[in-house]
């Protein structure tokens, strides 16, 4: 049997840009996507803290180090910039495989979208 698991987790990064003219999708800096382990057209989920909203979308790559994450198309209207959201993205794994696996979890600067420094 297959199960779905949290696979990756941005936890509480700031929406930096909204752009209602685009197709659809979320843009999230490229060293975001990198430490999390989402790689560009996935499919992610955002959950908006301040407003309680959630979506599904997928993700295109932003520029590195820029820490943008930017709503696109119609999410923009439920995603305005300044609120702070959570992006999460799922995996199917075997059940057998779930007991060892491990999510990538990172926990940004929530204002500058930037990782700590190592």
């Amino acid at each position: 049997m297959d199960i779905f698991v949290l696979k990756s987790k941005i936890h509480r990064v700031r929406i930096t840009e909204a752009n209602l003219n685009y197709i659809g999708s979320i843009t999230i800096d490229e060293d975001l996507m990198e430490a999390a382990g989402l790689v560009e057209n996935e499919q992610v989920h955002v959950l908006n803290y301040n407003n309680g909203e959630r979506l599904v979308t997928y993700v295109i790559k932003g520029e590195r180090g820029s820490g943008i994450i930017c709503m696109n198309g119609p999410a923009s209207h439920k995603m305005r910039v300044g609120d702070h959201v959570i992006v999460l993205s799922y995996a199917q794994i075997s059940a057998s495989e779930a007991s060892s696996f491990r999510p990538k979890v990172i926990f940004p600067d929530p204002e500058t979208n930037s990782l700590p420094r190592t």
